[in-house]
């Protein structure tokens, strides 16, 4: 199994080391994880994921680290990757060739293996900086993930439901996650908005080596926002510092294929993916959210003919 960064497309040596006596057979399928950044959620869960994957007769698995959920559809798209993670609102931008989002074109290829886990909008801001609500952040700078990933996209839909734009702020930061948490830390920058499992890691190493507030996001914006997000909570003590649950959005994650991947393939997928959820558990506390009862929720783009095979011999589908 290799890993590898797609900025550059160097392999991360070490870790594809620890796997190299796996060996694929010479007509091996390929499986290309396409995840997000190596700070975020999807990265371990992607990891997780591979290893599994790598058990498929005749599979070649590759893991990469992307600018996230609006990448990972376009790749699938074009064919460059076999299964991504990618979040809810983005999917369905794609789906309908939503040109604001970054999408060209309908990403009519796109196939759903299943939902996964829901994450939480996530802002937090330096104590210093002074913010305590999304009005605070008018003439302050803030990191909304790289350019044209989902988190981007989220971050502009909340600003327009709560009646503000990106030029309210004093700078827009669009960078990874780790980042953020790097400037933050360095007083460099006032709030981070990351879309996210709960406990992420940068949220996590900001929060421990620095005073950090988490800005809530009220219904009343959550359902100007409309589907594919919910309201949710941020469950008190998910972050040092944080004493109280804090309200906020949420929307859902899914593993997502393509029409290109065979039916035999992604059936192979599903059913590896749910046969190991105690192992996702493990590899990211967002992994216990993962649940097989919970794995046809609604979807904006069709199920794989593979996975819904998988689901019909669960009886979840009928």
């Amino acid at each position: 199994m290799t890993y590898r960064t797609t900025g550059n497309r160097r392999c991360i040596a070490a870790l594809a080391v620890m796997f190299a006596l796996w060996a694929a057979p010479a007509r091996a399928e390929p499986i290309a994880v396409l995840t997000g950044g190596s700070s975020g959620v999807y990265y371990p869960l992607g990891v997780s994921i591979a290893m599994v994957y790598a058990d498929i007769p005749g599979a070649k698995v590759l893991v990469e680290t992307t600018d996230g959920s609006v990448e990972n559809l376009m790749r699938l798209q074009q064919g460059t990757g076999q299964v991504a993670f990618a979040l809810g609102d983005a999917l369905m931008s794609g789906w309908r060739g939503d040109a604001e989002a970054g999408f060209a074109g309908k990403l009519d290829r796109l196939r759903v293996i299943g939902a996964l886990y829901p994450n939480y909008i996530q802002i937090v801001a330096t104590k210093a900086s002074g913010i305590r609500s999304l009005a605070d952040l008018k003439g302050k700078s803030l990191a909304v993930g790289a350019e044209k990933s989902g988190t981007e996209l989220e971050a502009r839909a909340i600003f327009k439901a709560a009646g503000m734009s990106f030029k309210s702020l004093k700078r827009v930061e669009t960078i990874p996650f780790a980042e953020s948490t790097k400037q933050m830390i360095e007083n460099k920058l006032d709030a981070s908005l990351q879309s996210a499992g709960l406990g992420v890691t940068s949220i996590k190493e900001l929060t421990d080596n620095s005073d950090t507030v988490l800005v809530p996001v009220p219904s009343s914006v959550v359902r100007k926002l409309g589907a594919p997000f919910r309201s949710a909570i941020i469950p008190a003590d998910t972050y040092r510092g944080q004493a109280k649950p804090v309200p906020t959005a949420s929307v859902m994650n899914y593993l997502v294929t393509s029409t290109a991947v065979s039916d035999e393939l992604a059936y192979q997928m599903t059913k590896g993916l749910f046969d190991a959820v105690d192992e996702l558990a493990v590899a990211h506390r967002a992994g216990h959210e993962i649940k097989l009862a919970t794995a046809v929720s609604r979807s904006p783009v069709p199920l794989h003919p593979g996975a819904l095979r998988y689901y019909r011999e669960k009886g979840l589908i009928k």
